[in-house]
Protein backbone atom coordinates (compact mmCIF):
# COMPACT_ATOMS: atom_id res chain seq x y z
CA UNK A 1 0.00 0.00 0.00
CA UNK A 2 1.51 3.50 -1.20
CA UNK A 3 0.93 6.55 0.79
CA UNK A 4 0.78 9.73 -1.78
CA UNK A 5 0.82 13.51 -0.44
CA UNK A 6 -1.49 16.38 -2.06
CA UNK A 7 1.56 19.38 -2.90
CA UNK A 8 -1.61 21.66 -2.26
CA UNK A 9 -1.06 23.74 1.17
CA UNK A 10 -3.31 21.58 3.67
CA UNK A 11 -4.58 24.77 5.13
CA UNK A 12 -6.65 25.29 1.81
CA UNK A 13 -9.04 22.71 2.38
CA UNK A 14 -10.45 23.59 5.29
CA UNK A 15 -13.21 26.23 4.85
CA UNK A 16 -14.34 27.98 7.92
CA UNK A 17 -18.11 29.77 7.33
CA UNK A 18 -19.01 32.42 9.67
CA UNK A 19 -22.80 33.56 9.12
CA UNK A 20 -22.87 35.98 11.85
CA UNK A 21 -25.44 36.58 14.54
CA UNK A 22 -27.99 37.14 12.54
CA UNK A 23 -28.25 33.67 11.76
CA UNK A 24 -31.04 31.49 13.46
CA UNK A 25 -30.13 28.37 15.25
CA UNK A 26 -32.02 25.56 15.12
CA UNK A 27 -30.44 24.50 18.44
CA UNK A 28 -33.22 23.64 21.67
CA UNK A 29 -33.40 26.93 23.94
CA UNK A 30 -35.25 27.56 27.17
CA UNK A 31 -34.69 31.18 28.30
CA UNK A 32 -37.12 30.85 31.38
CA UNK A 33 -34.08 29.70 33.11
CA UNK A 34 -33.19 32.35 35.98
CA UNK A 35 -35.94 34.67 34.89
CA UNK A 36 -39.04 34.96 32.89
CA UNK A 37 -38.56 36.39 29.67
CA UNK A 38 -40.39 38.98 30.75
CA UNK A 39 -38.08 40.29 33.28
CA UNK A 40 -35.26 39.63 30.98
CA UNK A 41 -32.49 42.53 31.64
CA UNK A 42 -28.71 43.58 32.10
CA UNK A 43 -27.62 42.32 35.10
CA UNK A 44 -24.55 43.29 36.84
CA UNK A 45 -22.59 41.32 39.25
CA UNK A 46 -23.41 40.68 42.85
CA UNK A 47 -22.04 43.88 44.60
CA UNK A 48 -19.05 42.33 46.94
CA UNK A 49 -18.58 39.32 44.88
CA UNK A 50 -15.29 38.60 44.46
CA UNK A 51 -13.29 36.63 41.58
CA UNK A 52 -11.91 33.57 42.15
CA UNK A 53 -7.87 34.13 43.29
CA UNK A 54 -7.09 31.86 40.61
CA UNK A 55 -8.04 30.94 36.74
CA UNK A 56 -7.18 28.57 34.47
CA UNK A 57 -6.83 29.75 30.93
CA UNK A 58 -6.88 26.60 28.56
CA UNK A 59 -6.93 26.87 24.36
CA UNK A 60 -5.45 24.23 22.43
CA UNK A 61 -4.49 24.68 18.41
CA UNK A 62 -4.06 22.10 15.76
CA UNK A 63 -2.47 22.36 12.30
CA UNK A 64 -2.98 19.96 9.33
CA UNK A 65 0.45 19.22 7.87
CA UNK A 66 0.33 17.26 4.91
CA UNK A 67 -2.78 15.74 3.39
CA UNK A 68 -2.82 12.55 0.83
CA UNK A 69 -4.09 8.99 0.49
CA UNK A 70 -3.14 5.37 0.86
CA UNK A 71 -3.56 3.48 -2.32
CA UNK A 72 -4.16 -0.31 -1.74
CA UNK A 73 -2.86 -2.63 -4.60
CA UNK A 74 -6.36 -2.48 -6.01
CA UNK A 75 -6.08 1.10 -6.69
CA UNK A 76 -8.43 2.19 -3.99
CA UNK A 77 -7.61 5.38 -2.42
CA UNK A 78 -8.27 6.51 1.35
CA UNK A 79 -7.96 9.95 2.55
CA UNK A 80 -5.12 10.84 5.06
CA UNK A 81 -4.09 13.16 7.27
CA UNK A 82 -0.74 14.47 9.03
CA UNK A 83 -1.93 16.96 11.50
CA UNK A 84 0.02 18.61 14.49
CA UNK A 85 -1.91 19.63 17.43
CA UNK A 86 -1.13 20.97 21.18
CA UNK A 87 -3.02 21.89 24.36
CA UNK A 88 -1.57 24.20 26.93
CA UNK A 89 -2.84 26.13 30.33
CA UNK A 90 -2.22 29.53 31.24
CA UNK A 91 -2.53 29.47 35.45
CA UNK A 92 -3.24 33.23 36.74
CA UNK A 93 -2.97 33.69 40.81
CA UNK A 94 -4.03 37.03 41.38
CA UNK A 95 -2.34 36.19 45.22
CA UNK A 96 1.32 35.86 44.17
CA UNK A 97 0.61 38.29 41.10
CA UNK A 98 1.87 36.09 38.49
CA UNK A 99 0.44 34.50 35.32
CA UNK A 100 2.24 31.26 34.07
CA UNK A 101 1.75 28.30 31.53
CA UNK A 102 1.66 25.58 33.92
CA UNK A 103 2.26 21.99 33.01
CA UNK A 104 4.14 22.15 30.22
CA UNK A 105 2.03 22.46 26.72
CA UNK A 106 2.04 18.96 25.14
CA UNK A 107 2.60 18.88 21.59
CA UNK A 108 1.34 15.42 19.62
CA UNK A 109 0.90 14.30 15.82
CA UNK A 110 -1.13 12.18 13.93
CA UNK A 111 -1.87 10.28 10.73
CA UNK A 112 -5.68 9.83 10.43
CA UNK A 113 -6.95 7.30 7.34
CA UNK A 114 -9.70 4.75 7.40
CA UNK A 115 -7.18 2.50 5.83
CA UNK A 116 -6.67 -0.48 7.89
CA UNK A 117 -2.87 -0.40 6.72
CA UNK A 118 -2.08 2.89 8.15
CA UNK A 119 0.70 3.10 10.37
CA UNK A 120 2.47 5.90 12.49
CA UNK A 121 5.77 7.46 10.02
CA UNK A 122 8.49 9.61 10.95
CA UNK A 123 10.57 9.96 14.19
CA UNK A 124 10.30 12.14 17.14
CA UNK A 125 9.74 14.99 17.51
CA UNK A 126 8.01 14.15 14.17
CA UNK A 127 6.62 11.08 14.69
CA UNK A 128 3.03 11.07 13.77
CA UNK A 129 0.84 7.92 15.44
CA UNK A 130 -1.68 6.50 13.23
CA UNK A 131 -5.13 6.57 13.94
CA UNK A 132 -7.58 4.69 12.17
CA UNK A 133 -10.87 7.01 11.16
CA UNK A 134 -13.83 5.98 9.45
CA UNK A 135 -14.93 8.01 6.78
CA UNK A 136 -13.68 10.89 4.63
CA UNK A 137 -12.31 14.46 5.02
CA UNK A 138 -15.37 15.88 7.35
CA UNK A 139 -14.41 12.67 9.61
CA UNK A 140 -10.53 12.83 9.67
CA UNK A 141 -11.01 17.05 10.44
CA UNK A 142 -13.58 15.65 13.22
CA UNK A 143 -11.65 12.66 14.66
CA UNK A 144 -8.38 15.54 14.77
CA UNK A 145 -10.82 18.03 16.62
CA UNK A 146 -11.66 15.91 19.40
CA UNK A 147 -7.80 14.65 20.13
CA UNK A 148 -7.43 18.20 20.48
CA UNK A 149 -9.76 18.14 23.23
CA UNK A 150 -8.98 15.49 24.96
CA UNK A 151 -5.71 16.99 25.45
CA UNK A 152 -7.00 19.89 26.38
CA UNK A 153 -8.80 18.39 29.50
CA UNK A 154 -6.00 16.38 30.01
CA UNK A 155 -3.51 19.26 30.36
CA UNK A 156 -6.24 21.41 32.34
CA UNK A 157 -6.49 17.93 34.66
CA UNK A 158 -2.46 18.14 35.50
CA UNK A 159 -2.45 22.18 36.32
CA UNK A 160 -5.31 21.75 39.17
CA UNK A 161 -3.76 21.87 42.62
CA UNK A 162 -6.92 20.14 44.12
CA UNK A 163 -8.36 23.05 46.68
CA UNK A 164 -11.28 23.07 44.60
CA UNK A 165 -11.53 26.97 44.33
CA UNK A 166 -10.03 27.97 41.14
CA UNK A 167 -11.76 28.58 38.04
CA UNK A 168 -11.24 27.01 34.30
CA UNK A 169 -12.03 29.12 31.02
CA UNK A 170 -11.87 27.11 28.20
CA UNK A 171 -10.78 28.84 24.66
CA UNK A 172 -14.55 28.61 22.83
CA UNK A 173 -17.30 25.90 23.16
CA UNK A 174 -17.36 23.93 26.44
CA UNK A 175 -17.07 20.22 25.26
CA UNK A 176 -15.00 17.67 27.10
CA UNK A 177 -14.75 20.20 29.67
CA UNK A 178 -17.88 19.65 31.64
CA UNK A 179 -16.74 16.85 32.71
CA UNK A 180 -14.60 19.14 35.11
CA UNK A 181 -16.15 21.24 38.00
CA UNK A 182 -16.20 25.02 37.51
CA UNK A 183 -16.08 25.37 34.19
CA UNK A 184 -16.61 28.03 31.56
CA UNK A 185 -16.37 27.93 27.90
CA UNK A 186 -16.32 31.20 26.68
CA UNK A 187 -16.72 31.87 22.99
CA UNK A 188 -15.84 34.92 20.96
CA UNK A 189 -17.15 34.36 17.80
CA UNK A 190 -20.52 35.07 17.43
CA UNK A 191 -22.16 32.42 14.54
CA UNK A 192 -25.68 31.68 15.45
CA UNK A 193 -28.81 33.68 16.65
CA UNK A 194 -30.08 31.66 19.89
CA UNK A 195 -32.56 33.84 21.23
CA UNK A 196 -36.05 35.66 19.66
CA UNK A 197 -35.34 39.54 18.61
CA UNK A 198 -36.81 40.99 22.14
CA UNK A 199 -34.48 39.08 23.71
CA UNK A 200 -31.16 39.66 21.25
CA UNK A 201 -31.83 43.34 22.09
CA UNK A 202 -31.14 43.07 25.78
CA UNK A 203 -28.03 41.12 24.71
CA UNK A 204 -26.81 43.96 22.42
CA UNK A 205 -27.58 47.08 24.78
CA UNK A 206 -25.27 45.10 27.40
CA UNK A 207 -23.01 47.50 29.39
CA UNK A 208 -19.73 46.79 29.85
CA UNK A 209 -19.26 44.05 32.58
CA UNK A 210 -23.12 42.74 32.69
CA UNK A 211 -24.68 39.84 31.55
CA UNK A 212 -27.89 38.73 30.34
CA UNK A 213 -29.77 36.07 32.46
CA UNK A 214 -28.27 32.35 32.03
CA UNK A 215 -30.84 30.08 29.68
CA UNK A 216 -30.73 26.19 28.50
CA UNK A 217 -29.03 26.11 24.90
CA UNK A 218 -29.10 22.04 24.45
CA UNK A 219 -27.33 20.19 27.07
CA UNK A 220 -25.60 23.23 28.34
CA UNK A 221 -26.34 26.44 30.61
CA UNK A 222 -25.41 29.68 28.49
CA UNK A 223 -25.46 33.50 29.04
CA UNK A 224 -23.91 36.90 27.19
CA UNK A 225 -21.45 39.10 28.51
CA UNK A 226 -20.37 42.05 27.31
CA UNK A 227 -16.89 42.77 28.18
CA UNK A 228 -14.91 46.23 28.78
CA UNK A 229 -13.26 48.21 25.70
CA UNK A 230 -15.78 47.58 22.94
CA UNK A 231 -16.95 50.45 21.05
CA UNK A 232 -18.29 49.55 17.33
CA UNK A 233 -21.70 47.68 16.28
CA UNK A 234 -23.96 46.44 18.50
CA UNK A 235 -22.21 42.67 18.98
CA UNK A 236 -19.05 44.47 19.56
CA UNK A 237 -17.28 43.21 23.08
CA UNK A 238 -20.01 39.87 23.55
CA UNK A 239 -18.99 36.64 24.23
CA UNK A 240 -20.92 33.76 25.15
CA UNK A 241 -20.48 32.17 27.83
CA UNK A 242 -21.55 28.31 28.75
CA UNK A 243 -21.14 25.50 31.85
CA UNK A 244 -22.60 22.07 32.55
CA UNK A 245 -25.86 21.08 32.24
CA UNK A 246 -25.70 18.89 34.62
CA UNK A 247 -25.71 21.88 37.38
CA UNK A 248 -28.90 22.86 39.17
CA UNK A 249 -29.62 26.24 38.20
CA UNK A 250 -28.45 27.89 41.42
CA UNK A 251 -25.03 26.48 40.50
CA UNK A 252 -25.13 27.59 36.79
CA UNK A 253 -26.16 30.69 38.06
CA UNK A 254 -23.15 31.53 40.99
CA UNK A 255 -20.85 30.25 37.66
CA UNK A 256 -22.32 33.36 35.36
CA UNK A 257 -22.42 35.94 38.32
CA UNK A 258 -18.22 34.53 38.46
CA UNK A 259 -17.42 35.39 34.88
CA UNK A 260 -18.82 38.67 35.05
CA UNK A 261 -16.14 39.72 37.81
CA UNK A 262 -14.09 37.61 35.74
CA UNK A 263 -13.62 37.48 32.43
CA UNK A 264 -13.73 41.19 32.28
CA UNK A 265 -10.38 41.52 34.01
CA UNK A 266 -8.75 39.64 31.48
CA UNK A 267 -10.11 41.32 28.15
CA UNK A 268 -7.44 42.15 25.71
CA UNK A 269 -6.42 45.93 24.09
CA UNK A 270 -7.48 46.55 20.36
CA UNK A 271 -3.80 48.55 20.08
CA UNK A 272 -2.30 45.33 20.94
CA UNK A 273 -4.81 42.33 19.57
CA UNK A 274 -7.05 42.78 16.59
CA UNK A 275 -9.80 40.65 18.28
CA UNK A 276 -10.13 42.51 20.92
CA UNK A 277 -11.68 42.85 23.71
CA UNK A 278 -12.97 39.16 23.53
CA UNK A 279 -9.47 37.41 23.16
CA UNK A 280 -8.78 37.45 26.64
CA UNK A 281 -5.06 38.25 27.55
CA UNK A 282 -3.54 35.01 28.65
CA UNK A 283 -5.31 32.94 26.03
CA UNK A 284 -3.89 35.05 23.31
CA UNK A 285 -0.43 34.73 24.67
CA UNK A 286 -1.15 30.95 25.29
CA UNK A 287 -1.75 30.38 21.61
CA UNK A 288 0.86 32.20 20.33
CA UNK A 289 3.37 29.99 22.38
CA UNK A 290 1.33 26.88 21.13
CA UNK A 291 1.60 27.53 17.66
CA UNK A 292 5.22 27.60 18.01
CA UNK A 293 5.99 24.66 19.53
CA UNK A 294 3.77 22.98 16.45
CA UNK A 295 6.96 23.48 14.72
CA UNK A 296 7.84 24.98 11.64
CA UNK A 297 4.91 23.34 9.05
CA UNK A 298 7.10 23.82 5.58
CA UNK A 299 9.92 21.74 7.21
CA UNK A 300 7.14 18.44 9.28
CA UNK A 301 5.74 18.61 5.11
CA UNK A 302 8.59 17.73 3.80
CA UNK A 303 9.93 15.45 7.28
CA UNK A 304 6.11 13.78 6.01
CA UNK A 305 6.69 13.33 2.55
CA UNK A 306 10.44 11.83 3.06
CA UNK A 307 8.81 9.44 5.82
CA UNK A 308 6.17 8.04 3.76
CA UNK A 309 8.74 7.31 1.05
CA UNK A 310 11.33 5.86 2.87
CA UNK A 311 8.90 3.49 4.59
CA UNK A 312 7.34 2.85 1.13
CA UNK A 313 11.13 1.77 -0.16
CA UNK A 314 11.48 -0.35 3.04
CA UNK A 315 8.35 -2.00 2.38
CA UNK A 316 9.27 -2.72 -1.20
CA UNK A 317 12.80 -3.89 -0.49
CA UNK A 318 11.17 -6.68 2.11
CA UNK A 319 9.12 -7.82 -0.48
CA UNK A 320 11.56 -8.08 -2.85
CA UNK A 321 13.46 -10.10 -0.24
CA UNK A 322 10.78 -12.50 0.48
CA UNK A 323 10.19 -11.11 4.02
CA UNK A 324 7.38 -9.86 5.58
CA UNK A 325 6.56 -5.90 5.13
CA UNK A 326 7.36 -3.55 8.23
CA UNK A 327 3.73 -2.69 8.80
Amino acid sequence: MSLVWDPWDPGYTRAAEDDGPGTESNATVDPDVERPVASWQALPAPAGLRPPDVVLFVDGVLRNDARGWFIEPDGTSHPTLAASYAAGVVRTDARRGVAEVVPRPQVQRALLSPATGARAIGAAPARYTAHRVPGGTKQLDAALRTLMRALEVAVTRAARDGTGDDLIVADGRLHRHRELPRALGCVKTQTGRYLPPALTSVVTSLPPGHRTPVFRLSSLYSWYLRLPGSAGGPWSGIVRVECSGDLPVAGAVELADLSAVTLPRFASNPYKDPRAPQNLVPVAGLERRLRGLLGDPRLLHRLVRAASTADAAADTAGVAAGAPGTG
